[in-house]
């Protein structure tokens, strides 16, 4: 079995297979930054040709025709890649959504639980909405309070982490790993960056040159 490809030109779409489809291939739609799976969909080859040439998705619809999204609401969705699976019958879209991605006006077209399945979005959210809405007695409302205390125990955190790994202790260094995601969380949601933040920068350096390293090495 071959594995995926990158789409990026209307050359390799006579890589896909849209005969399996009966003229479509599918097509899943995912947040770019957050890995939210957003909506399914379908696309033939005109549809795939609009997506490569605006930049934009356009999608394929029995009962529609071809459809861009967002072209009526205004919630686009920019393409990042576009990559086929191994059998080449279907897409894995990821993208920059403009706005909700459901007609109903939700983010995605799946139930909201399945957004919170990333346990550290859940952490993020849990964290941030402690920051907005104090819970007395909590740990985390402490750490909000106390600027040193929270760096502290970062920086602890972090020393302990590298102690684990140093003693090869698997069990212990997940453990210490997740503690210091916790802390790190607090510390950025403290002055006001979000998961989500972190996680545009390292979209954005996928596919960058490494530091230090001349392109004719990489």
């Amino acid at each position: 079995m071959t594995m995926g490809v990158r789409i990026d030109s209307d050359a390799q779409l006579d890589t896909l297979n849209f005969a399996k489809g009966g003229g479509m291939v599918t097509v899943v739609t995912q947040d770019g930054v957050t890995g939210a799976v957003l909506m399914v969909a379908h696309a033939d080859r005109e549809a795939l040709e609009y997506t490569l040439r605006t930049g934009e998705m356009h999608y394929r619809s029995r009962s529609r025709g071809l459809w861009h999204k967002g072209g009526t609401s205004g919630n686009v969705q920019r393409v990042m890649t576009l990559t086929t699976d191994c059998d080449r019958d279907a897409i894995l879209a990821r993208v920059q959504p403009a706005g909700p991605a459901c007609h109903n006006g939700t983010t995605s077209c799946f139930e909201d639980d399945a957004l919170g399945a990333d346990a550290l979005a859940t952490l993020d959210r849990t964290i941030a909405a402690r920051r907005v809405t104090p819970e007395p007695g909590s740990y985390t409302q402490k750490l909000f309070n106390d600027r040193n205390l929270r760096l502290k125990k970062l920086g602890e955190e972090a020393v302990e982490l590298t102690v684990a790994c140093v003693d090869h202790d698997k069990e212990r260094a997940a453990e210490e790993g997740a503690d210091l995601l916790y802390h790190t969380l607090v510390a950025l949601q403290a002055i006001g960056v979000s998961l989500d933040d972190v996680r545009q920068v390292l979209a954005q350096r996928v596919g960058a040159p490494r530091r230090g390293v001349r392109q004719t090495d990489a």
